[in-house]
């Protein structure tokens, strides 16, 4: 089976665990799989953006070491995106989601295996309260 990671996040004193959206290789299109998860997330951030006026969503772009910095960079970036668009296309307000990239400067895991890097190409999610 394929490996997850996940966040936790404390809003109102409530632990919310959101999954990471995970990516192929030089990829920032969601799978199907990931298209599901992103979908659980939504379920579980929704009420809480509803609930709470002044909660912000921040995605995390990641990658592994693969490529250039700047490549990387521009990767993360576009993987945050296109988890912000899933967001968005199931209705939360656009401005309630921030964008960043760590390019592949906060792995998971060090090591140099293919498990590792899998790991490493993600979004994460932050709530913000």
């Amino acid at each position: 089976s394929s490996y997850v990671n996940e966040t936790v996040s404390i809003v109102n004193g409530k632990k919310i665990v959101l999954k990471s959206i995970h990516f192929l290789f030089d990829k920032f299109t969601l799978s199907d799989e990931m298209r599901k998860i992103a979908k659980e997330n939504y379920a579980k951030i929704n009420p809480l953006v509803l609930d709470n006026d002044s909660l912000k969503i921040q995605l995390e772009g990641n990658c592994d070491e693969w490529g250039s910095d700047e490549y990387n960079y521009a990767l993360g970036l576009k993987r945050a995106k296109a988890v912000k668009d899933t967001l968005i296309n199931n209705g939360i307000p656009a401005d309630r989601i921030k964008l960043v990239t760590f390019g592949e400067s906060n792995p998971l895991c060090n090591d140099r295996t293919l498990e590792c890097w899998k790991k490493n190409r993600r979004t994460d999610y932050k709530l913000l309260p």
